[in-house]
């Protein structure tokens, strides 16, 4: 479907291509999709809950994820009580979905409509596409065993907070245009790519596929929902609240590799200890990895 965000901020960044975006994307899953699907340990979903977007991750052995038609993913597994996003599938509802193997560099997208379903989700696909490694860390995961899950909520970002994702190098944006769909992106750089305060998280946008479409929701809805991962520990951050994008080159320039910066404003957030049960062992960072502002 022609997406008039994205189109408003291609022509803003100077790219002119027809039906370049989301409007190109299909909704088949290829066999080379299916079988990386069923490899996979965990996948990110973002989608609105209670007026709010947040982003959060499901994760099971391989074949949890399982393509069983030609246009749809069924999930086996279920968001637990406390996430933010439980119950967000229990009428269907639009998605963003990210599968990311930090092993091997390489991510798939399916944005559609999921619905709940006996012990997982539905997922009814209308766009399906791959993304190039560019940002992805690589990491190798190993399960771990599960631990009971400890919540804590408020409105603006803890001190060790503030750390956490000021130190990142990578996490997981989701975004929605009401009618034309949820998205799940992810965002990779340097440890310390990402600036934040209790109120603010600020990261700045490298080059990319210039689709847009994480940009072109934004330009018709500001909410947003951000998922940041201990990989050491399996926590998780999730942050929910509106961003805006800076196009000002001044203050761009500022930061290396930067076109231009986005600006969260911190609404809602929930901090879910021992999420999820796989820990990851760092082996390199991306080698197209700006280095951060000041380091």
């Amino acid at each position: 479907m022609f997406h008039p965000g994205e189109t408003s901020v291609q022509r803003r960044a100077g790219i002119h291509a027809a039906a370049h975006g989301s409007a190109a994307v299909g909704d088949e899953i290829p066999a080379v999709a299916e079988e990386f699907l069923s490899a996979q340990r965990m996948v990110v979903v973002a989608a609105e809950r209670d007026g709010a977007m947040w982003t959060s991750a499901l994760a099971g052995p391989p074949g949890f994820l399982q393509a069983v038609g030609a246009s749809t993913v069924r999930i086996g597994a279920e968001l637990p009580e406390g996430d933010p996003l439980a119950g967000a599938f229990d009428a269907a509802a639009e998605i963003g979905m990210i599968a990311l193997e930090p092993a091997t560099r390489r991510r798939m997208r399916i944005n559609g409509r999921a619905r709940a379903e006996a012990g997982g989700l539905r997922v009814d696909a209308a766009q399906v596409y791959a993304n190039c490694p560019k940002y992805i860390q690589t990491r190798h995961a190993e399960p771990a065993p599960p631990t009971p899950l400890h919540r804590t909520e408020g409105t603006s970002l803890t001190p060790s907070q503030v750390d956490w994702v000021s130190g990142a190098d990578t996490f997981f944006i989701g975004t929605v245009a009401p009618g034309l769909g949820a998205d799940a992106s992810h965002r990779g750089g340097s440890p310390g790519f990402v600036e934040a305060d209790a109120h603010r998280i600020t990261w700045p946008d490298y080059t990319g596929n210039s689709m847009y479409m994480t940009f072109g929701n934004l330009e018709l809805d500001p909410r947003a929902g951000l998922l940041f991962i201990d990989w050491d520990t399996g926590h998780t951050l999730h942050v929910s609240g509106t961003a805006a994008v800076d196009w000002d080159p001044d203050r761009a320039a500022a930061h290396p590799g930067a076109h231009r910066l986005i600006d969260f404003d911190v609404e809602r957030v929930v901090q879910l200890d021992h999420r999820l049960p796989l820990r990851w062992r760092l082996e390199r960072r991306s080698r197209f990895n700006p280095p951060a502002k000041g380091r």
